[in-house]
């Protein structure tokens, strides 16, 4: 008895995969704000640690950041999470202007060494 599977012209046609719906359970979530962000990764994992510049109070003290969140991403994730974030920033400019990188130095500035 001859599979179907090899006859191309056979008539029955395959399913099409279902469609699933991811759905998110927020029950849990947390929420923080950061203004401090540092990144460090290995071959196996993308490292996100989070924290608060508390310098607003601690005139003349060296800054202290409080660092409260680490994220752990692959690195497909970490790309893919790099990819999302490079088009919310292209989205906010759109919206409300050029956002300058901090520490950018602006055409014409002088470096902190004071030469040119």
């Amino acid at each position: 008895m001859a599979s179907n599977l090899s006859n191309p012209s056979s008539t029955k046609q395959e399913a099409a995969p279902a469609t699933k719906t991811v759905k998110l359970d927020a029950s849990g979530i947390t929420n923080s704000y950061a203004n401090v962000c540092n990144v460090s990764s290995t071959q196996e994992e993308v490292v996100l640690v989070f924290g608060v510049n508390e310098a607003w109070e601690q005139r003349g003290k060296d800054p202290k950041i409080k660092l409260t969140d680490r994220i752990i991403l692959n690195p497909h994730a970490a790309k893919r999470l790099a990819a999302m974030l490079n088009n919310v920033v292209e989205q906010y400019e759109k919206k409300f202007g050029t956002l300058e990188a901090p520490g950018a130095k602006k055409a014409g500035e002088a470096t902190s060494s004071g030469s040119a």
